[in-house]
Formats: structure tokens, C-alpha cells, sequence
């Protein structure tokens, strides 16, 4: 089996298992629900997974896609506000009903993991993925080694204040908040970086000029 095909097959399992956590909790799904909700066989969930609850990373890690994309993608000549809303409009235009889909059940997870241990692990491994990519985002930024001590106290404030927010919003919307509630959520998520990071993070950065000049 291919990587891909490995990776659309554990999201599919990831999908069905977590929405059956949701709608019947943890402790009342067993592998074998998982295994006829998805039209396999038990054995091949067990192939992929360790553990029923390991199945909701797929859809957890899912949640958190768009924001390591984001993060992958900022231009040095946008502040965060800047990148963020244009790649919030963007994938509002672009994202597919199965895309939107998976944030919801992202979403859900994340709510559940107040009260599941088991997929509270998931969501942090998620988290700390988040943290990896702020890291490489920030040494870039300044101009720094990805393993410097500054560097990495930035990231890990800086992807604990994203996780605040995406619990925060998350909860608030499952719990019948209007969307448009969370209309300025680009400037949420940048005014955060910034007050986690002291600052270091969120303004552009100018080009670096190694022109060398007579003296």
C-alpha cells in the first residue's frame, strides 16, 4: 500500500471513530463498531491503529492542518495579520465539503479531549506538531537556528496560545455560538502570537542585504 493510500485510509477510520466517540463516547465504541462503520475488517484497523482511541489522531492532526500550512506559507514581507487573513479567505473560497467536515469533527475531538485522557494525547501530539512548525517559521523570521533556546520559548508560547484559541472557539461553536462571532478570529490568532511571543513574531521582516561594499 502506497503512503498516500495508507494516509486517505487512516482518515477514513479516523472520521467513522470519531464520529462515533461524539455521538456514544469512548467507552461505549468498541473496534468492531469502527471496523462495520468504515466496511473493514477489525484486523485491518488493528493494522493501522494501536488502540481504538489512537484513531482519532488522523482527524485531530486533520484540525490542525491549516494551520502549519499557514505557517509554512508566510511570506518575510507580510506581517501575521496580513498572511493570516488572506489565507483565511482562502480557504473559506477553496475548502470542499469534506474539508469542512473534517474541521467540525476536528472541533469535536478537541472539546472531547476535555474529559478523554486518551484523545487528549492525540490533540496535544497534534499541538506539538503546531510547535515543530512555529519553531522553523520563527528561526527563519529571526534569523536564527531552529534549535535556539529564544527560538524554541517562542514557539512553545507561541503554539500553546493557538491552542487556547482553537479550544476556546471550538467549544464555543459546538455549544450554538454564531459564527460571525469569530469574524476577527485573523486578528485573534496574530494578537496572540504577538502578546505569547513578547513581540518577536508577527511583524514583516526586511529583506537581508549581504551585499558586500568597500571600505
Amino acid at each position: 500500500m502506497s503512503d498516500q493510500r495508507r494516509h486517505r485510509l487512516r482518515l477514513e477510520i479516523s472520521r467513522e471513530a470519531a464520529r462515533l466517540f461524539w455521538e456514544q463516547g469512548v467507552d461505549a465504541t468498541s473496534g468492531d463498531q469502527i471496523a462495520e462503520a468504515v466496511g473493514l475488517s477489525t484486523r485491518t484497523i488493528w493494522r493501522h491503529f494501536r488502540s481504538k482511541e489512537s484513531c482519532a489522531e488522523p482527524i485531530v492532526t486533520q484540525g490542525v492542518s491549516w494551520e502549519m500550512s499557514m505557517l509554512r506559507s508566510w511570506p518575510p514581507e507580510l506581517s501575521l495579520e496580513e498572511h493570516i487573513a488572506a489565507e483565511s479567505i482562502r480557504f473559506v473560497r477553496e475548502a470542499g465539503d469534506q474539508e469542512q467536515a473534517d474541521e467540525v469533527l476536528a472541533m469535536k475531538m478537541i472539546r472531547l479531549s476535555d474529559k478523554e485522557p486518551a484523545i487528549r494525547t492525540a490533540w496535544l501530539m497534534a499541538c506539538d506538531l503546531v510547535e515543530r512548525e512555529m519553531a522553523e517559521i520563527i528561526a527563519v523570521r529571526l534569523r536564527a537556528p531552529a534549535d535556539d533556546l529564544q527560538v524554541r520559548l517562542h514557539a512553545a508560547a507561541a503554539s500553546a496560545a493557538l491552542r487556547v484559541i482553537n479550544e476556546d472557539v471550538g467549544a464555543a461553536l459546538l455549544g450554538g455560538a454564531d459564527p460571525r462571532e469569530f469574524a476577527d478570529a485573523p486578528d485573534r490568532i496574530a494578537h496572540a502570537v504577538r502578546t505569547a511571543t513578547g513581540g518577536a513574531v508577527g511583524d514583516p521582516i526586511a529583506p537581508r542585504d549581504d551585499t558586500l561594499t568597500d571600505s
